[in-house]
């Protein structure tokens, strides 16, 4: 079984409220679920939100539509994902996925959740050796190994970025490293600036309404583009 779990916020520095911003009319947040459900090895999705009262529109928003919530610390994000271990008896596989990321690609999460199994590895991401546009970010690790890296994870940065502990040099846990031939790793698909917002909402203008299910490819096929240069 593998969970995803979506960490949200509505306190964004950068872009407050980037999550609930209109994409063709619908939340981003709810924009980028319609994406997960697209993968073939999930068989949960839980938001993972604080428990701050910035956080309450988002949560009943996510709420009224069905989706399962989890609310814990806002800046304990490691403490809140455990939360939703402990909530739900979670086993077997998590994905932790962030809410900026409306063109999250299913086949990513899915290759990525077959190379943890496949390799017999503790974790595996597209992250630590990227190849892959910033934006279709995706970590995979068993719960068992999450649950270690909260009983002895200490410092701030660890316990707000969630994962550190487990592929950080020196870690008992064996990585897995997803990655593609071609390096798309300049390529920035990830809302964090208003300029983010306004790519895309370009790209769902120009795709989402003849092909709901628009791919990577049809994005990179686009006769426009947003690159980490230009941040």
């Amino acid at each position: 079984m593998a969970t995803a779990v979506l960490q949200a916020r509505m306190s964004s520095s950068r872009l407050p409220g980037k999550v609930l911003r209109p994409l063709l009319g619908q939340p981003m947040i709810l924009r980028q679920i319609e994406r997960l459900r697209r993968c073939r090895r999930l068989d949960r999705i839980v938001v993972a939100t604080g428990d701050h009262p910035s956080d309450d529109i988002l949560a009943e928003t996510l709420a009224g539509t069905g989706l399962e919530v989890v609310r814990g610390p806002p800046e304990d994000v490691l403490g809140r994902f455990l939360k939703v271990i402990e909530t739900l008896g979670l086993t077997g596989d998590m994905v932790r996925l962030t809410a900026d990321c409306p063109l999250a690609d299913p086949d990513v999460i899915d290759a990525c959740i077959d190379l943890r199994r496949e390799g017999g590895f503790d974790y595996a991401s597209n992250g630590q050796v990227r190849t892959w546009p910033r934006g279709l970010d995706v970590e995979a690790f068993t719960v068992e190994a999450l649950q270690r890296a909260g009983a002895e994870a200490v410092s701030d940065y660890d316990r707000e970025h969630v994962t550190p502990w487990l592929y950080r040099p020196g870690s008992p846990f064996r990585r897995g490293d997803l990655v593609q031939a071609r390096d798309d790793s300049a390529l920035r698909w990830t809302v964090d600036l208003p300029e983010d917002f306004a790519f895309v909402e370009r790209v769902y203008a120009a795709l989402y309404p003849k092909t709901p299910a628009f791919t990577s490819a049809d994005i990179l096929a686009l006769p426009f583009t947003r690159r980490e240069s230009d941040v």
